[in-house]
């Protein structure tokens, strides 16, 4: 791996949940935690000197971390996925972390198998595959290669700000259009209309489709909740200016947070179909492994008011646990304020004309004659 540019070095955290309050606020980033991962073997924990040193540190104002992007050479892109309440086959992930610092976001936990914190690391250390569209281009022309529903960005955000500097994500378009093979992407950025002129030809062949999350109208809920993606109002901007370029756009409320996003689900929906959105899903906020102790520490710092409130809704959509993982339920929860929740948002996308169906993208367009061409130059190039 080879880095672009080195940065500070990160505060050591405090060790465990009861004393995670103590890790810092800071600026631009979801998480100032530090938090080990569940494979770690050893742990940390501050001691004071004798010199006040542990008052010192709490006293002083730490500088958020700078994030540091890591270049990889993968030897597999695509994913595949056999998750009965997931609705695509193969995903690509063209980042591993994401620098938008979203603190509830289910990815999380991924970075603990790169023996990097789940918490700070995953929006400060961004892992970019830099070969991502040669190692798809190389699927695509395999003779045992079937076209599938494919998604961009189900663990990462492909238009995190990464993007901008080593387009990744658009190399990996590219290929799609090369090949004409059907994708999806989601995300919560702006920097998708640079690929505006590329997808929207593929979207006029039913090729394209795209999905704009978002979670909150409020700037200032959004500005602690997922510090670095695009201000709510940016993002409606983005559902416009796709929606007029003829790609369909999707909004993704999710997740669903009682008693902090919750509220604005109707108006949410609203705004999104306003701006050009003509479908919609939802799925309630998953707190899966170390996700559950970072939201719980977001919670107490930011909302301490309602901390208790909100844990206390969310376990009563998963039976009474944190988290469920269970299909067919770990999207959607379980029990009464689920199907309360489900009701509300099913009536207000009727309302609204948003349909809840995924868009139909075509497969059989899929060119084996682009294939066939790249597998006669990869073996000429033998010779």
């Amino acid at each position: 791996m080879r880095t672009i540019p080195v940065y500070p070095a990160r505060p050591i955290p405090p060790a465990g949940m009861a004393q995670s309050l103590a890790a810092p606020l800071l600026k631009g980033r979801g998480t100032g935690w530090a938090l080990a991962h569940r494979f770690t073997r050893e742990q940390r924990q501050s001691d004071d000197d004798g010199w006040g040193s542990l008052d010192q540190a709490v006293a002083e104002q730490p500088l958020p971390p700078a994030t540091r992007v890591l270049e990889e050479q993968v030897k597999t892109i695509l994913t595949g996925n056999d998750s009965p309440d997931i609705g695509f086959d193969l995903s690509i992930n063209p980042y591993r972390g994401c620098e938008h610092g979203c603190i509830y976001c289910y990815a999380r936990p991924t970075h603990s198998y790169l023996n990097l914190s789940p918490g700070l690391d995953f929006e400060t250390r961004i892992v970019a595959k830099t070969n991502a569209a040669q190692r798809l281009r190389e699927a695509f022309s395999a003779r045992s290669y079937s076209p599938m529903l494919l998604n961009i960005g189900s663990a990462t955000d492909a238009y995190q700000p990464a993007e901008r500097k080593l387009g990744i994500t658009r190399q990996v378009i590219d290929v799609c259009s090369e090949f004409r093979h059907p994708f999806s992407l989601i995300t919560k950025s702006s920097g998708v209309e640079r690929d505006i002129a590329l997808i929207a030809p593929m979207a006029a062949q039913r090729l394209a489709a795209v999905y704009v999350s978002i979670t909150t109208l409020d700037p200032a809920l959004a500005r602690v909740m997922e510090p670095r993606a695009a201000a709510p109002e940016r993002r409606l901007q983005t559902i416009r200016k796709l929606a007029a370029a003829g790609i369909p756009v999707g909004v993704s409320v999710s997740p669903v947070i009682p008693f902090l996003n919750e509220p604005e689900l109707e108006r949410i929906l609203a705004a999104a179909a306003d701006a050009g959105a003509t479908s919609a899903f939802s799925i309630v906020i998953r707190l899966p492994w170390e996700v559950n102790p970072l939201f719980q520490q977001w919670l107490q710092q930011h909302f301490p008011d309602r901390a208790a409130r909100v844990m206390a809704r969310i376990r009563e959509m998963r039976n009474g646990a944190d988290n469920s993982s269970r299909f067919g339920e770990r999207m959607t929860g379980s029990g009464i304020w689920a199907q309360l929740l489900r009701q509300r948002f099913h009536k207000a996308a009727d309302k609204l004309g948003l349909t809840r169906a995924r868009v139909e993208l075509d497969l059989t367009q899929f060119c084996s004659a682009r294939r066939e061409a790249a597998m006669a130059s990869a073996q000429a190039s033998l010779f």
